[in-house]
């Protein structure tokens, strides 16, 4: 079992920088692929970015360029850094942990912290 803790969000202005962090418990977060969604209101929750458990990176084309996704292992501790903050990146964002063993998926969501880009 995997707690996740998201923390650093927080109301901004267009253009400044957030780093959201996401604190986990219970187990260690190694062998889990780590990543961040988010969910605008009234839209449906999607990928920003993920990281394996091998520091392969991904990340939404919307997003590209402006958001790094880190690791670090030994603080069990996954990071989202968002630069050039626009409006249409606010939403509710969600960490989430997700390992397979033996074809079966183990998945574990924080509870999101708010992030509201607005002038």
């Amino acid at each position: 079992q995997v707690q996740l803790v998201e923390s650093g969000g927080g109301l901004v202005q267009p253009g400044v920088s957030l780093r959201l962090s996401c604190a986990a418990s219970g187990s260690n977060i190694n062998s889990y692929a780590m990543d961040w969604y988010r969910q605008a209101p009234g839209k449906q929750r999607e990928l920003v970015a993920g990281i394996t458990s091998g520091g392969v990176t991904n990340y939404a084309d919307s997003v590209k360029g402006r958001f790094t996704i880190s690791r670090d292992n030994a603080k069990n501790t996954v990071y989202l850094q968002m630069n050039s903050l626009k409006p249409e990146d606010t939403a509710v964002y969600y960490c989430n942990a997700v390992r397979y063993i033996i074809g079966r998926e183990y998945a574990y969501w924080g509870q999101g912290t708010q992030v509201t880009v607005s002038s």
